[in-house]
């Protein structure tokens, strides 16, 4: 194949490509996640990010023991998702996400994803914001 064929061929592939997976396919990319020890590194990168959202993957001896006992078959994940921003600077409701795949509960019949979802008032101080305006 001579190189002009080749980059028609390798051009129709990628626009086919374009057309197959354009920005309304059900197809996402995963975010990309930062190896964390807890969820606060995470929630404070949400307060830092312009679209108000963060995703980690919960490291360590404790994310390790709770994946082995359960023999889950993904990491825990970690997303953090802003709900609202205050007027305090650095101040929002935060919504966390834990989860992972394949988690065998006892007495349950098959793996399966297991969530833990809570929202929280949280500020980059650490502390709760003095206003909820």
């Amino acid at each position: 194949m001579t190189g002009i064929a080749a980059f028609a061929r390798s051009t129709a592939v990628c626009l086919a490509g374009t057309v197959l997976f354009g920005p309304w396919s059900p197809i996402q990319a995963e975010p990309s996640r930062t190896p964390v020890p807890g969820a606060r590194p995470v929630m404070l990168a949400a307060l830092r990010s312009a679209d108000g959202t963060a995703h980690g993957v919960l490291t360590g001896d404790s994310a390790d023991a709770i994946t082995k006992r359960f023999e889950a078959t993904s990491p825990i994940y970690i997303d953090v998702t802003t709900e609202q921003r205050y007027r305090a600077p650095g101040c929002s409701r935060l919504k966390v996400l834990f989860w992972q795949e394949g988690v065998r509960l006892p007495d349950a019949k098959a793996p399966r994803k297991q969530t833990i979802e809570f929202g929280i008032n949280y500020c980059a101080t650490g502390l709760p914001p003095k206003s909820l305006l």
